[in-house]
């Protein structure tokens, strides 16, 4: 072998692979934490739950919510101890169920977090031009806002991931710092009455509206899986993984519980119904307003914006990274499996993902279409919708890898937990699906309410058919599906 060759060998194989150690516990916790976007949930998804389903037992559906995810996350991460792949889904349903299931997986989840991702662009316009009206007497174009944050977004996502992370952890501790004082806030100022605990009852859960709630408050959960994206990066993933996924789950659901309650203890657990309604996602910021001034409320009002920010920050980083590794293992184009040898970023990855951004963007301007309830409601809607049809299958995948790999964990990580949450995820999923309607916002007969979880199926028969058709015509490539890193040292020899 030549030298040069020797060279080009060795930068192939750089630039195959991501960084590796940049990332501790905090910094995957961040990104978790990040795209689930907790002030944005806390403000739009907490008072449409109330206002949309008339229920009032939301703090205890994501009480519930998060035991099930956190009954889910033993077989996840159990799995992510023999399986280390910044595929995550599509990397365990290939070895559980299949590698036809993988590359349908992987679709479902290209579809779902590019959505989610492309979703807040819609939201970031009403968020920021308010501010912008207010003290510069401007009011740019929704777009023009949502261009800026894409210009940001697709920046960052060039650079080392550890830079990402330190940008997140910065932008969520102001947001969970301001939406703990808020709560507070909301907790000294209670109604005539007093305080109730009644939203955290069974009687205020289990009522007509209940799946309406469930399918609702799943998506506010969306973001919190990825900690095994960043499997790779990470300094210790056996021990770096769980920890941050659970700290991310007990973090996440233990906020929004206590936040949806603390919004019913100045208004009243029997009118936070009528006052959603009235108010919708600026209840929040009105109830800041009054017990603690304005200027903390503007305050709220621009971690709001930066609260977007972070999760669009987090998601483009999950997308990219599982680009990076269909690119790797050949599903997708070979020029997607590189990273920066400078900066271990997946490069290519990450512009994929700017240009699906930039795409939608100029689709929903040339069709004028509504950004706040076509794009961030609806293809939000979408997205949280494909990141529960993952779950569930995951659940499935993991119990089926290791009843073929008996012996290499307890049975309650590989069998009971998983088990469980298959059940549980199968039923939430049924929930979801039955009332897309009323989380959509749209009329109980209308098309969309099946036309879009059909997208989903669709694109499972697309995935299976391009695994197919691989096995046939490139068996090589057929069978590093699933291998992550291992494909490509494959290659390289």
């Amino acid at each position: 072998m030549s030298l040069t060759e020797e060279t080009e060998e060795r930068a192939g194989a750089v630039s195959a692979a991501l960084a590796q150690d940049r990332l501790g516990i905090p910094s995957v916790v961040f990104f978790v934490i990040s795209a689930s976007a907790p002030l944005t949930v806390i403000a739009g998804v907490v008072s449409t739950a109330y206002a949309a389903t008339g229920v009032t037992g939301v703090p205890l559906a994501f009480v519930l919510l998060g035991a099930i995810l956190a009954v889910f996350t033993v077989g996840y991460v159990t799995m992510a101890r023999h399986v280390v792949n910044a595929g995550a889904f599509y990397a365990y349903t290939a070895k559980g169920l299949g590698r036809p299931a993988g590359v349908a997986t992987a679709w479902v989840a290209l579809l779902a977090y590019n959505a989610l991702q492309v979703g807040l662009y819609g939201l970031i316009g009403s968020a920021v031009e308010p501010l912008l009206s207010e003290w510069f007497g401007i009011s740019p174009a929704w777009w023009v806002i949502a261009l800026a944050a894409w210009a940001l977004t697709g920046l960052l996502g060039l650079m080392r991931v550890d830079v990402n992370g330190k940008v997140l952890a910065v932008l969520l501790l102001t947001e969970v710092a301001v939406v703990v004082v808020f709560d507070i806030a909301n907790l000294l100022h209670p109604v005539a009455s007093g305080y109730s605990l009644d939203v955290f009852g069974p009687s205020s859960f289990f009522v007509p509206g209940m799946g309406a709630v469930i399918a609702i408050c799943i998506a506010a959960f969306s973001g919190f899986e990825s900690s095994v994206v960043f499997s790779e990066e990470t300094k210790d993933p056996r021990r770096t993984v769980p920890i941050a996924t659970y700290i991310a789950i007990a973090v996440i659901s233990g906020l929004y519980a206590l936040s949806s309650w603390a919004m019913t203890v100045p208004v009243g657990s029997d009118k936070i119904v009528a006052t959603s309604r009235e108010q919708g996602p600026g209840l929040l910021f009105n109830l800041a307003g009054q017990h603690l001034g304005a200027t903390i409320a503007t305050i709220g009002s621009v971690l709001f914006a930066t609260s977007i920010i972070a999760a669009l920050i987090a998601f483009h980083n999950t997308i990219s990274r599982y680009i990076f590794a269909l690119g790797r293992e050949r599903v997708l184009p070979a020029a997607f499996g590189r990273t920066s040898p400078r900066t271990g970023a997946p490069v290519n990855g990450s512009v994929a993902q700017s240009v699906v951004g930039l795409a939608v963007i100029v689709i929903c301007v040339v069709f004028g279409l509504d950004p706040l309830v076509q794009l961030f409601f609806t293809v939000g809607s979408f997205g949280g919708l494909g990141v529960l049809l993952m779950l569930a299958a995951t659940s499935v995948a993991v119990l089926a890898f290791f009843s073929k790999n008996p012996g290499l964990e307890n049975a309650w990580r590989i069998r009971i937990a998983p088990g469980i949450a298959a059940v549980l995820l199968v039923v939430v999923l049924g929930f979801a699906l039955v009332n897309f309607d009323t989380v959509l916002g749209v009329a109980p007969d209308s098309l969309l309410r099946w036309v879009l979880p059909a997208v989903y199926f669709i694109a499972i028969g697309l995935g299976v058919a391009w695994a197919l058709a691989l096995r046939a015509n490139r068996p090589e490539v057929y069978a590093n599906i699933g291998l992550g890193a291992e494909a490509a040292v494959g290659e390289s020899k």
